[in-house]
């Protein structure tokens, strides 16, 4: 008998304030994966992160976010202090991970599926390797990744392929 097929479903992360949660929660919405830093040149999209979520949340969409300090050094911060940060400067209400690593030896599992669902641009030469901040994954309400965005791809411009996939497309 054939294992059934893997999807974001099959994996769960601490939340910032040490919560376990299951994506099975998520089960049935569109959800847009995110890693994310404060310190960043695209940390600013939490902005449009946040304008996404709040615009189609109602519709089954939900934006997570999983901080990541590998790049540069710019999540250094703690659980607490992202959580003030992106609440004072984004108003950020959709849900944020405790830290994690999306690339090398401890690489969280959701990444590595998503890694290996989505390869990005070099593909399989790079191992899937996420580039930077804020690289982005898309996946359907069966939990399936859609798509794979680059750091410098704007939230908002995703909003047609989230409506898409909200209206069952």
């Amino acid at each position: 008998m054939e294992a059934p097929a893997q999807t974001v479903y099959s994996f769960s992360a601490p939340l910032l304030d040490g919560r376990a949660v299951s994506l099975k929660d998520f089960r049935g919405q569109v959800l847009l994966i995110v890693n994310t830093a404060s310190l960043c040149g695209f940390t600013p999209q939490y902005a449009g992160l946040e304008t996404l979520y709040r615009a189609y949340r109602h519709r089954g969409f939900a934006v997570l976010g999983f901080p990541c300090n590998q790049f540069g050094g710019q999540e250094p911060g703690t659980a607490d202090e992202i959580g003030a940060f992106c609440e004072t400067n984004y108003a950020v209400s959709f849900p944020l991970f405790a830290k994690i690593d999306v690339n090398g030896p401890r690489t969280h599992p959701l990444y590595l599926f998503l890694k290996r669902e989505k390869p990005g641009l070099l593909g399989f030469l790079a191992a899937g390797r996420i580039q930077w901040n804020f690289t982005k994954f898309l996946t359907g309400r069966n939990g399936e990744v859609v798509a794979r965005y680059s750091p410098s791809t704007r939230p908002e411009t995703l909003a047609p392929g989230i409506e898409r996939l909200l209206d069952g497309g």
